[in-house]
């Protein structure tokens, strides 16, 4: 059986955070738990994942402190999955995703869901990536500050 590489000691913030949620699954789980989904079974409806890589996944996520089990809301003797405050964190990463998607991966007039400003209704403004001084930032404006040998950026 094939290792998986850990990069969860790189020195570049890419490498470990694609460690942590890079797998698709995972990050999917994640856009389901900003969409509402709470419980085991409502991840798999949506996901129509296998069990078993399922709750791999579920045990990874709140391993790394991304999700975390709660009692359920409803008083039943099952556990819940939410979003800690690092798994809240990862919106503008969800919301990046779609907006990429939206871009690059549907044709003109292709039906796809939309993520809304629950106060007006209306589509999120497309992110944007900006300097300190508020200036926006192109790739080629930037620069990687290195550490060290063995880290990849």
């Amino acid at each position: 059986m094939v290792q998986r590489t850990r990069l969860d000691e790189d020195s570049c913030p890419v490498a470990r955070s694609v460690d942590a949620i890079g797998d698709w699954w995972s990050l999917l789980i994640v856009r389901d738990a900003f969409d509402g989904s709470r419980r085991f079974g409502e991840f798999q409806r949506s996901l129509g994942v296998a069990k078993n890589i399922l709750t791999a996944r579920l045990r990874a996520l709140v391993a790394g402190g991304i999700l975390e089990t709660v009692p359920a809301s409803d008083g039943s003797a099952y556990r819940e999955y939410v979003l800690t405050a690092k798994g809240r964190d990862l919106f503008p990463v969800v919301v990046a995703l779609r907006q990429w998607g939206e871009t690059h991966w549907f044709g003109p007039g292709e039906p796809m869901s939309r993520l809304l400003d629950r106060r007006d209704g209306r589509p999120l403004r497309t992110l944007e990536v900006r300097a300190a001084d508020g200036r926006p930032i192109r790739p080629e404006d930037t620069e990687v500050e290195r550490v060290g040998e063995g880290g990849q950026d």
